[in-house]
């Protein structure tokens, strides 16, 4: 069963917290994503003829990479005690576990889009979103 549920206002109300972390997310992820595509153009580099890398740029781009790791877990761990469960680092997707009509639903948000206002199945993700259609009473059966 659910450890928390929200209600879409209290979703909505959340994002005062939620957004400006899976900001952050993205951000770091986007950052992580340069780090491991330089890594792997320093690396063919210094397997030819070192085309003027040194493996202390590597092991300066995997500290990076490390300490990056460490801030978007932190974030990720954040947000789990919350309540709030993030789907997809890259998009700064995230779920807020919620009811509709008395059956567990998942509330539906990303980075750029201005509120809470989609909603999923458990088992339909993403692609089943569907305008919250529903009002805050009778949302905790």
């Amino acid at each position: 069963m659910l450890d928390r549920t929200f209600t879409p206002a209290e979703a909505n109300s959340a994002l005062g917290e939620v957004r400006p972390a899976a900001e952050r997310l993205v951000e770091l992820r986007e950052r992580m994503r340069e780090l491991e595509s330089s890594q792997g153009r320093s690396v063919i580099a210094i397997g030819g003829n070192g085309g003027g890398h040194a493996a202390g740029d590597l092991d300066a781009a995997q500290s990076e990479l490390a300490s990056l790791a460490g801030a978007a877990a932190a974030i990720v761990e954040h947000f789990g005690s919350l309540g709030v469960v993030v789907k997809d680092l890259d998009v700064g997707l995230v779920d807020f576990p919620a009811r509709r009509h008395g059956e567990p639903v998942q509330l539906c948000w990303h980075v750029g889009e201005d509120s809470v206002a989609y909603w999923h199945g458990y088992d339909e993700g993403f692609a089943g979103r569907k305008p919250v259609d529903w009002g805050e009473e009778g949302d905790r059966k």
